[in-house]
């Protein structure tokens, strides 16, 4: 057993170029061992994050996954979840999950911070969309891109 206490773990900060977006977050599997992007090999089935995001904020951009599982728990404060074309208050007590190829975002909309866990099952193989900007992402990689149409024959003879 691998056992931590998350009084004892530093906030870790993410915050984009322009501030758009704007979280903390205390990564609570990889102080119990996991090691990210490695499973099955190393680290775990699962990730957990104890996460608050900045006033007037949203955590990251509106993205999906093709297969990961994301759960949120939210802990205080006030937001809005963007889950496809709709958009959903969430408060303290409000539990919600975004399956693989829906398109998500959390935003808060308080004056305070939005505290929350994000439950997200670790596939070993993801990609990401993000339709606002029509990038593409691939984990384990960890690469980002712009999606050019080429012939499927293209470089093969």
């Amino acid at each position: 057993m691998t056992k931590t206490n998350m009084a004892k773990l530093k906030w870790e900060k993410w915050r984009s170029p322009k501030g758009r977006f704007d979280a903390r977050y205390k990564d609570i599997s990889a102080a119990i061992g996991d090691v990210r992007n490695a499973w099955p090999k190393k680290g775990h089935p699962f990730n957990l994050e104890l996460v608050k995001v900045a006033p007037g904020r949203a955590i990251c951009p509106f993205h999906s996954h093709t297969s990961q599982w994301e759960l949120f728990v939210i802990l205080s404060g006030t937001g809005v979840v963007r889950a496809g074309r709709k958009r959903f208050k969430v408060k303290a007590g409000d539990v919600f999950m975004h399956p693989p190829g829906e398109a998500h975002q959390l935003s808060n909309t308080g004056r305070k911070w939005l505290h929350l866990y994000i439950i997200a099952d670790n596939p070993p193989v993801d990609i990401f969309h993000y339709p606002d900007s029509d990038k593409w992402g691939l984990r384990p990689q960890g690469k980002f891109f712009r999606m050019t149409e080429t012939p499927y024959n293209e470089g093969e003879e």
